[in-house]
């Protein structure tokens, strides 16, 4: 055996890791393999990393973006070569959507055993594409090559994982074998010298980010003359930025649709918060005409709606927002700020004061018309889902938002169950921090990156999901039945796509059911249970109640399945969406 060789590969793999938890990363998903043998005894051996190990790469990856999103900082994932780096991929994806810091290191083939039939080799460097924010193939551990260019190069590596977009980067390691040896390793490559105080060798500083003064000044000049401007708040990433919004909300006086991702769903802070603005729009599409000017804090909205009237209304749209990308899918926004939240917030109240004072308050009389509106709503929606009656998605969605305490944070699985909680959550629940999939809006990974939030947020966390989501992410059941803190699953299970019956496809004739209602038929309580975890299958709202209390005091992750029939909900939706209708007489001139 080549102990020389091993012992390089132990040097090198000990090298990344440790300039990586040097440039703050804590935590490392590993899945399983051969060639990637080295990073892998390297984490486990460093005392400052918390390690993950699952068996399915892809599960893997999407439980590191959780972590990542939970945590607030870069996470690893080390696999091994061949099809299980191209497993990775979805996550990647959604990674690069949602600026997501993510480092994947991708084991490979030395070069002299790529392109040429090695078993196990396939062209990985590169392999994500534009979703990658860089992509680095490392050269093979040898004798004569600088440990601080190494160093150097994974620095840049991070950087780039961090700013100026976030997202995934993709570090390609190839090993030669034999990839370990029982001996201790003998010296190879140089010792690197690294600062004595834990940095590491290269510190990089980002650009400022507050908006200059001449900028906001241009904004208080844009919101001026503004007589029913609207503040639009979409998805929030932290605490910080959702202070902020709130801030500014009870600065400006406009009224306020907040996403159900922004986390000011159930705000207290005096503003006019129109809750129930996606509902309205549904009983009546003029309901929010016609505002002369839009704020737009934060990320996109659930509501396509929402922006479909933002589209229509043709009026000046400012947004704020720290993301480089364009972020205007209705080709609206005239005046566009990157900058970070609450020093846009701090900087344009300073700047005011200045400039005219504060932007003034929307019309009276428009804003009292929008919280009429607004009170009907919630009185037909407090009646026809807060007393007795029927367990269904829309029933069960409204009482989750309601037994939620502020120490729990809440998961929505993309599809209908987003949807159904920005629709129907009661705005008098805790105020809790809200993580999704909506960078690509995929269904996988649904419940691996649940996980992932819990585990690096330190939050216990309240999944909701459908069905096809579920089974999607069948394997990281596996990671839900070991995870502290716990995930409680809300399961909405309506045998099928659920969301298509809301769509005109539903009416294509027999081709609907096997092509896009895909039922499946499975006991999913039973494949929970199979993988350790306690279900729960409550029929009525008092016993689902029940449920959820019971799960959030159990430290053990569990499933609470909600069974429903997708005719059934389609109907039940339009009858609220009558009852909401009847509730706004919409009959009467509301322009």
């Amino acid at each position: 055996m080549n102990t020389a060789t091993a012992a390089l590969n132990g040097r090198w793999a000990g090298l990344i890791v440790e300039e990586l938890v040097r440039l703050g990363i804590r935590h490392a998903c590993i899945a399983p393999g051969s060639r990637s043998t080295p990073l892998t005894l390297a984490a486990a051996a460093h005392p400052a990393l918390v390690c993950t190990v699952h068996f399915d790469e892809r599960a893997l990856a999407f439980h590191a973006l959780g972590l990542a999103r939970g945590g607030g900082r870069p996470v690893a994932v080390i696999c091994t070569s061949g099809s299980a780096v191209a497993n990775l991929h979805p996550a990647v994806v959604e990674a690069a959507m949602d600026r997501m810091p993510l480092v994947l290191l991708t084991a490979d083939r030395p070069p002299e055993l790529r392109g040429c039939g090695a078993n196990q080799a396939i062209d990985q460097v590169g392999l994500f594409g534009v979703h990658a924010r860089s992509s680095i193939d490392l050269p093979v551990p040898a004798e004569d090559y600088p440990a601080e260019a190494l160093l150097r190069t994974l620095d840049e590596a991070l950087w780039c994982c961090r700013y100026p977009l976030p997202g995934p980067v993709q570090i390609n390691v190839p090993f030669r074998e034999p990839l370990v040896a029982p001996e201790d390793p003998v010296p190879g490559i140089p010792a690197a010298t690294w600062p004595s105080d834990g940095r590491p060798c290269t510190v990089w500083h980002p650009a400022r980010r507050a908006a200059a003064a001449p900028t906001l000044a241009e904004v208080c000049r844009a919101l001026a003359p503004m007589e029913r401007g609207l503040l639009l708040v979409g998805r929030l990433r932290d605490e910080a930025e959702r202070v902020a919004a709130e801030r500014l909300a009870g600065w400006l006086g406009w009224p306020v649709c907040a996403d159900i991702t922004s986390g000011l769903r159930a705000s207290r802070v005096p503003a006019p918060w129109l809750r129930h603005y996606e509902l309205l729009l549904d009983a009546d599409p003029q309901g929010l005409d016609s505002p002369d000017g839009i704020l737009h804090l934060g990320g996109e909205f659930v509501s396509k709606r929402l922006l479909g009237r933002v589209a229509h209304w043709r009026v000046p749209v400012v947004r704020v927002t720290d993301d480089s990308r364009r972020l205007d899918p209705a080709h609206r926004v005239s005046l566009r700020v990157d900058a970070a939240l609450e020093a846009f917030v701090e900087g344009l109240m300073e700047v005011s004061g200045v400039e005219a004072g504060p932007p003034r308050p929307s019309a009276p009389a428009w804003t009292r018309r929008l919280l009429s509106a607004e009170a009907r709503i919630a009185t037909a929606l407090t009646a026809a889902l807060d007393g007795p009656g029927e367990l269904d998605e829309p029933s069960a969605c409204r009482m989750v938002s309601r037994g939620l305490t502020g120490e729990v944070g809440l998961f929505l699985a993309s599809s209908m169950p987003i949807r159904d909680m920005d629709r129907f959550a009661a705005p008098d629940g805790a105020c809790v921090p809200v993580y999704c999939n909506r960078g690509a809006s995929g269904i996988d990974g649904t419940l691996a990156t649940a996980c992932g939030v819990a585990a690096g947020s330190g939050r216990r966390v309240v999944l909701v999901c459908g069905d096809l989501a579920f089974l999607h992410d069948l394997n990281a059941l596996a990671l839900l039945a070991r995870q502290r803190p716990a995930v409680t699953v809300v399961l909405l299970n309506n045998d099928g796509g659920g969301i298509f019956s809301f769509l005109p496809v539903a009416g294509v004739g027999e081709a609907f059911e096997p092509y896009f209602g895909t039922p499946h038929g499975l006991e999913l309580g039973a494949l929970a249970r199979g993988f350790g975890l306690a279900c729960s299958q409550p029929t009525s709202r008092e016993a689902f109640r029940a449920a959820l209390a019971e799960a959030l005091a159990a430290d053990q992750s569990s499933v609470i399945e909600v069974r429903s029939d997708r005719a059934a909900n389609v109907r039940r939706h339009r009858e609220l969406t009558r009852r909401l209708t009847d509730a706004l007489d919409v009959g009467v001139t509301t322009g």
